[in-house]
């Protein structure tokens, strides 16, 4: 019974086509198929919701399906169309001009069974010499999506595979600040991986210039399930440059991507204008990654794998992987390095030299006078994605041999909060941990820091030193800041709370402190010192900080010959030294010990002039400046030393209290 039906509902279809192709047979024979045009543009016009028209000849032949393409009544003819001169208007909102898209000459096939349901099926569509402008508003209106002007059509137009030969298209798109041009031409058959088409492209994007060449397959499919369809581009965006090869899954919908992704440039903050993706700067890198995922029209969901490259002179590698979403996308994954390079890391904080700045096209360069960095962060960018990337740097290497390793930290940015929690590295055979928040919702950032060293060894912390190896003791300490500003200048300009440091139970070399400066003959130095290590019972250094001014609360070395005592200040504003050395000889061997000297100089100019005639002054100064400068780098903190009693034992109980530091936005009351 349902075999009987079934094969009257295929005899009356058949029929129905049939009926329906000779009648339309005998129109085309009577009245002529260019005489069906005004009818044709008519309709169509209707259904997009546009202007259309075909201005040249439209001429009919009948070819045989491909089996593939239509099991059933494969016997039967279908039509196929060629029209030359195919216009298709823009929406009245376009800034492109009246037309969307002109076509020297297309030709298609009809299925004629879809038509009894009114569905306009097109295997293949093919244009010869189109001009496309596509078009995005900023309000995210497009003038490759037709919507009919009145009610919606009864017919539907599903067009499978589309196939160009030669022409251009621009691209004009408001959200991106794009405005591109692509010349497609054809290529020659038999390259074995499928291309058919090359195209070179020209224009600007995100404010950047933008050029490059490539290839894409001859036939672009717009069925779900389909083939791969493959690309390879080359494209050079500002100081960027993009390198792919692969293939897509329905292009149409950029369903998903399976590529091999090269990419280089002047820095990696580059990157923003082309992926939104919040990346810091760097000096010049290269990558290269599979890049895997499916996209949408919010960004979809993809991987970059197994990527690895260099940054500056430092190796780097990881994956990576962006999620779209609400109300922000986010980016997750792990990178290391296992040789990075010091210098590589000063262009995160803009402390990186004029030259570098110029090369990675930074639009604020370093005074002269300045040591402290002041390069803006780009705040107004942390808005817009979430990140959670684990970093790990196995070894570091800095000039003059400093050995940093083991840095780990994780990159927490949500809602424009930026969070290193925890940023750790090991230094000198110690650690350094810290915590760092940088809230830059307002545009100036609201910072706070607490940072703790312990353990630095002096004998390693300047291993090409060779005076430095004899050395013992260890150097540990605390600082807790907080401040507001948008560089690392105005941060510390701003800065407020406390840094304490504290040596205890160390020796350190008669010669080292030769080089430093304490030489004004060797009979001095041999009958206050000896010619040996010289004991430090102590150091212990407690700074109060308001508003960027380091006051000295207790600043004394105390050895088994002298004590030094240091007051004054640390203006980080204004980059300055501002201090008072006072030595005190535990003998009466040396009176000239009890001399105050002065050290009042700037970061920018380390070197103090000697008075040959005052015993210590570089010595003092060298003390002092190795408690200040370090500050133009990450401010070394330091604190917790032995409990047993000592001659600095009062000294030791005040180190040992946990610096503290009020909001950001607030000064330091102490």
């Amino acid at each position: 019974m349902r075999n009987a039906r079934a094969k009257s509902i295929l005899k009356w279809s058949a029929a129905g086509i049939i009926a329906a192709l000779a009648i339309f047979i005998v129109a085309v024979l009577v009245f002529g198929l260019n005489g069906a045009k005004p009818w044709i543009n008519e309709r169509v016009s209707k259904a997009i919701g546009r202007p259309f028209a075909i201005r040249g000849d439209l001429s009919l032949g009948w070819r045989n399906p491909d089996r593939t393409e239509n099991e059933r009544l494969s016997w039967l003819p279908w039509p196929h169309l060629a029209a030359r001169d195919i216009v298709i208007g823009n929406p009245d909102w376009a800034t492109t001009g009246p037309t969307m898209a002109n076509v020297k000459e297309a030709d298609f096939s009809l299925n004629p069974q879809a038509l009894l349901s009114k569905n306009v099926v097109i295997p293949s569509l093919r244009f010869d010499e189109p001009n496309l402008n596509l078009e995005r508003a900023a309000d995210g209106r497009n003038n490759w999506t037709f919507r009919s002007d009145t009610s919606p059509s009864e017919w539907h137009v599903n067009i499978q595979r589309l196939v160009l030969v030669k022409g251009t298209v621009r691209l004009v798109d408001a959200i991106k600040k794009a405005d591109v041009r692509a010349d497609i031409h054809t290529l020659e058959e038999g390259d074995g991986k499928g291309y058919g088409i090359g195209w070179n492209m020209k224009g600007r994007y995100n404010g950047e210039a933008v050029s490059g060449s490539g290839k894409a397959g001859s036939v672009l499919s717009l069925q779900a399930q389909t083939a791969p369809y493959p690309v390879q581009a080359d494209i050079q965006a500002g100081k960027t440059r993009i390198g792919l090869e692969g293939t897509l899954t329905k292009p149409s919908d950029l369903a998903a991507l399976d590529l091999q992704l090269n990419l280089s440039g002047a820095s990696m903050a580059h990157l923003y204008p082309l992926t939104g993706i919040v990346l810091p700067e760097t000096p010049p890198y290269s990558t290269r990654g599979h890049l895997a995922g499916k996209l949408n029209a919010q960004g979809g969901n993809w991987s970059y794998e197994k990527f690895s490259g260099k940054v500056g002179s430092s190796d780097l590698s990881g994956t990576l992987d962006y999620k779209s979403g609400k109300p922000r996308p986010l980016l997750t994954g792990s990178v290391s390095s296992n040789l990075l390079r010091f210098q590589d890391l000063a262009p995160l904080i803009g402390a990186d030299s004029n030259a570098s700045k110029a090369r990675r096209g930074a639009p604020v360069v370093q005074p002269p006078g300045k040591v402290l960095p002041v390069e803006p962060f780009k705040t107004d960018r942390w808005t817009s994605i979430d990140t959670n990337v684990k970093f790990t740097g196995r070894k570091i290497v800095r000039d003059k041999d400093l050995p940093i390793d083991n840095l780990e930290t994780t990159i927490q940015l949500q809602d424009g909060v930026l969070n290193l929690v925890p940023l750790n590295f090991g230094v000198a055979g110690g650690s350094f941990n810290s915590t760092i928040n940088l809230d830059g919702r307002e545009g100036n950032i609201k910072a706070r820091m607490k940072i703790a060293a312990r353990h630095l060894r002096l004998n390693k912390l300047l291993p090409a030193f060779q005076p430095m190896q004899t050395s013992l003791g260890e150097i540990n300490g605390d600082a807790a800041l907080t401040a507001t500003g948008n560089s690392i200048a105005a941060l510390l300009g701003s800065s407020n709370g406390e840094v304490k440091m504290l040596i205890n139970q160390g020796t350190v070399s008669k010669l080292l402190l030769e080089e430093m400066g304490l030489n004004i003959g060797s009979i001095v130095l041999t009958s206050l010192f000896g010619d040996k290590q010289v004991k430090i019972n102590c150091l212990a250094s407690d700074f109060a900080v308001s508003n960027g001014q380091m006051t000295t609360r207790v600043f004394i070395v105390d050895t088994d010959d002298a004590v030094i005592s240091v007051d004054g200040k640390v203006n980080l504003k204004m980059e300055q030294l501002n201090l008072t050395i006072n030595p005190q000889s535990k003998g009466v061997r040396i009176i000239s010990l009890r001399a105050p000297l002065y050290v009042t100089v700037p970061f920018k100019k380390p070197k103090i002039a000697v008075d040959k005639g005052v015993l210590a002054l570089k010595a003092g100064g060298a003390v002092a400046l190795a408690i200040a400068a370090p500050v133009a780098a990450l401010l070394p903190l330091i604190n917790m030393g032995p409990t047993e009693d000592s001659a600095c034992a009062a000294l030791l109980r005040e180190a040992n209290k946990k610096p503290v530091a009020p909001p950001p936005g607030t000064q330091n009351k102490k």
